[in-house]
């Protein structure tokens, strides 16, 4: 019997394992996975397949990839990205390591803070019985506040720029406050990054988008706070029409 035991060495190195408390992690929900994708999806997200971690590193093949994780797989994402069951199943499916990010300026913006001011303005938003929408957490500590869109492109002249509008590659000019909109996205939970980090839903997409100015006071305000800048200085954040 100890012969035989001996001979079944993926048996013995797990029980070795669970002897010395280092059970091995169990495999990632893939259902759990795909079912917050279609719900993201079924609120209106638009989705798109994005990069995942390898270790410490991006799974694209760009030598040190400034945002590893964090960006789509293709460069035609903003024209890939589809809210279709069917199409994002099959990306779920085929590509069980990819994260996924979701194309704003469509049919949502995001309101990107700092982690710890956007939990504060999500607690006076809540305790005032502001109708606050999605709401998810970066463990890398950021805060993202999904919201209706100002503007897309078939509606071009109601669509009004702001200083405070956040792109791929402008991200590290908007320490505070960042407003994705037309031509940027975000990772859209659940997703994985590079040091065991993650986003994750804080309040799921299953709640109604909401006009992002009934946010964005108290985000500012949040904003200023955690920059040690006194609340006078959230008014200069406020966009102006052009």
């Amino acid at each position: 019997m100890s012969a035989e035991f001996g001979g079944r060495s993926g048996l013995q190195d797990r029980l070795s394992q669970w002897l010395r408390g280092r059970r091995p992690k169990p495999a990632a929900d893939e259902g759990g996975r795909e079912a917050l994708l279609l719900a993201a999806a079924a609120a209106g997200l638009p989705l798109a397949p994005a990069a995942h971690p390898a270790g410490y590193r991006c799974s694209c093949d760009r030598v040190g990839c400034p945002t590893p994780a964090r960006h789509p797989v293709s460069f035609a994402w903003q024209t890939q990205s589809t809210t279709d069951r069917a199409q994002i199943e099959r990306w779920a499916r085929h590509q069980p390591g990819a994260n996924f990010v979701t194309a704003t300026g469509m049919v949502h913006d995001v309101l990107d803070v700092p982690l710890q001011a956007g939990r504060e303005a999500l607690e006076r938003l809540l305790g005032t019985g502001v109708e606050v929408g999605p709401v998810a957490e970066s463990d890398d500590g950021r805060m993202l506040f999904f919201t209706l869109t100002r503007g897309t492109p078939e509606d071009e002249d109601e669509w009004w720029p702001c200083e405070l509008d956040c792109h791929p590659d402008t991200t590290d000019e908007h320490p505070g406050l960042r407003w994705h909109c037309r031509g940027s996205y975000v990772l859209v939970p659940p997703a994985r990054l590079p040091g065991d980090h993650g986003v994750h839903w804080v309040r799921g997409p299953e709640h109604p988008l909401p006009d992002p100015l009934t946010l964005l006071e108290a985000l500012t305000d949040a904003c200023a706070r955690h920059a040690g800048g006194d609340a006078d200085q959230a008014d200069t954040a406020w966009p102006l029409r052009h």
